[in-house]
């Protein structure tokens, strides 16, 4: 894109606003090798008279989630080792947009899990923590008591499952499964 010199072009993150040798970057801006970019989806303010650039955001508040997040999450892919969870929440915060994530079969619970079936099945609700971030992948991990499954349904008929100890029953078909259920499991709305 080229280089903007106006005040209220729309600019989108990562687009190109100038270089440091002839703006001062302000807020809503960042620098890579000397040349000024737009942090946020916004619109330009250019002080030609300070020669300071700024982005002002269209949107305020934007939840994205971070590392140490607690989430809320669907369960969208399950294979042996992998899961592929849909963030829908962040906290107590819905999101108006989705983030995926990966659930790793180590991350899954502080004792040894042979398959991630044992710990989710698809559309599964877990609530899980964000561990990194790379590649633009978040990477998840549900080790803590609190965390894991908290609404399961029957791999059979689809019903909820209810918690009996370590294992989960359908009361609709008597068909019993295994997940990795965190210690409110079943309690509260999602």
């Amino acid at each position: 894109m080229h280089e903007i010199k106006r005040t209220g072009q729309f600019v989108a993150p990562g687009d190109r606003l100038g270089v440091i040798e002839e703006f001062i970057p302000s807020s809503g801006t960042y620098v890579s090798d000397g040349v000024i970019f737009a942090k946020v989806a916004g619109r330009t303010l250019v002080d030609l008279m300070n020669r300071n650039v700024s982005v002002y955001p269209l949107a305020r508040n934007v939840s994205v989630p971070r590392v140490g997040n607690l989430v809320t999450a669907n369960a969208m892919n399950v294979q042996d080792s992998i899961a592929v969870l849909r963030i829908f929440k962040i906290g107590a915060k819905t999101l108006s947009g989705f983030f995926n994530g990966v659930l790793h079969v180590s991350d899954a619970s502080f004792v040894y899990v042979d398959s991630m079936f044992d710990t989710c099945r698809l559309g599964d609700i877990l609530r899980a923590k964000i561990i990194s971030c790379k590649n633009g992948t978040y990477h998840l991990s549900t080790k803590g008591e609190d965390l894991g499954v908290i609404y399961a349904f029957c791999s059979r008929c689809g019903s909820v499952l209810m918690r009996k100890k370590t294992t989960m029953l359908c009361h609709d078909c008597g068909n019993t499964e295994k997940r990795k259920a965190a210690s409110d499991y079943g309690e509260g709305t999602i």
